[in-house]
């Protein structure tokens, strides 16, 4: 599985961005996830999402902000950012899984390379 992120940027608070995550290979039974770094800190996870079932799975600090979907034809899977915050100020990374809709960044085997998203204050 390849996995290319993109559509980062700078967005002041209180934007919205949408990152996409186009998957390519063997992607029929997984599961796409989103994390993110800041500098300094853990890779944190965000969201992640059933490529089959579409059923999906938040980590709190996000519920109610962002919001992941997928489009199976396109083989993409999105994460929408609302009311953004400097504190979500990080690089995004999409990673994809055969094991389960999990937070555990050790489970995902297949990493892209990332997206900066800048929020300023």
């Amino acid at each position: 599985v390849q996995l290319q992120a993109s559509g980062g940027g700078l967005v002041q608070a209180g934007g919205s961005l949408r990152l996409s995550c186009a998957a390519s290979g063997r992607t029929f039974s997984i599961y796409v996830g989103w994390f993110r770094q800041a500098p300094g800190k853990e890779r944190e996870f965000i969201a992640s999402i059933s490529r089959s079932s579409g059923r999906t799975y938040y980590a709190d600090s996000v519920k109610g902000r962002f919001t992941i979907s997928r489009d199976n034809v396109k083989n993409t899977v999105y994460l929408q950012m609302n009311s953004l915050e400097p504190e979500d100020t990080a690089v995004y990374y999409c990673a994809a899984t055969t094991y389960w809709l999990t937070s555990d960044h050790s489970k995902y085997n297949y990493w892209g390379q990332g997206t900066q998203v800048t929020v300023s204050s």
